[in-house]
C-alpha cells in the first residue's frame, strides 16, 4: 500500500512541475487601437517597421523602457476579459513599434486592431494576457 501512495504521490508532483513549467510569460492587459497608425515614436512614418500582418503592438510605460523596446518581440495570448468567451485560442508574435498614445495608457500593451482581432472575439474588450519576449 505504501509504495502505491507513493507512486500516485510521484506522479501528482510530476503533473505540477509539467504544468508549472509551461508557465513563463508575465501577466497584464490588452486593449486595442486603431489606424493611423503613424508616425510611430520608434520610426516615425516608415512603412517598413510593420510586420507581415500587421501584429504590432504599442506598450505602455513599464513597457516601454526609453524606447529601447522598439522592435522587441513578444508571444502573447488571452487568458480572459469581460463577456462571454472573449478569447480566441492560440499565441501571436508581435513588434513593438510605438508608446501607447493614450495618458495614462489603458493597458499594459495596446495591440493593432488586427493583431487583437486574432486573439479577442471582442474588439472594444480590455482584456487580461500571458506575454513573453521572444
Amino acid at each position: 500500500m505504501g509504495v502505491h501512495i507513493m507512486r500516485i504521490k510521484i506522479a501528482l508532483m510530476s503533473l505540477f512541475l509539467l504544468e508549472a513549467s509551461t508557465v513563463f510569460g508575465d501577466i497584464g492587459t490588452a486593449t486595442s487601437y486603431n489606424p493611423p497608425y503613424t508616425p510611430t515614436r520608434c520610426n516615425g512614418n516608415r512603412g517598413d517597421q510593420f510586420p507581415a500582418g500587421n501584429l504590432f503592438v504599442a506598450v505602455s510605460e513599464g513597457l516601454w523602457d526609453n524606447g529601447a523596446a522598439c522592435g522587441r518581440r513578444y508571444r502573447l495570448r488571452c487568458l480572459s476579459g469581460s463577456g462571454r468567451r472573449p478569447c480566441k485560442g492560440g499565441t501571436i508574435d508581435v513588434r513593438v513599434v510605438d508608446y501607447c498614445r493614450k495618458r495614462p495608457c489603458p493597458s499594459t500593451i495596446a495591440l493593432s486592431s488586427d493583431a487583437f482581432s486574432e486573439i479577442s472575439r471582442s474588439p472594444n474588450a480590455k482584456i487580461n494576457i500571458e506575454y513573453i519576449q521572444i
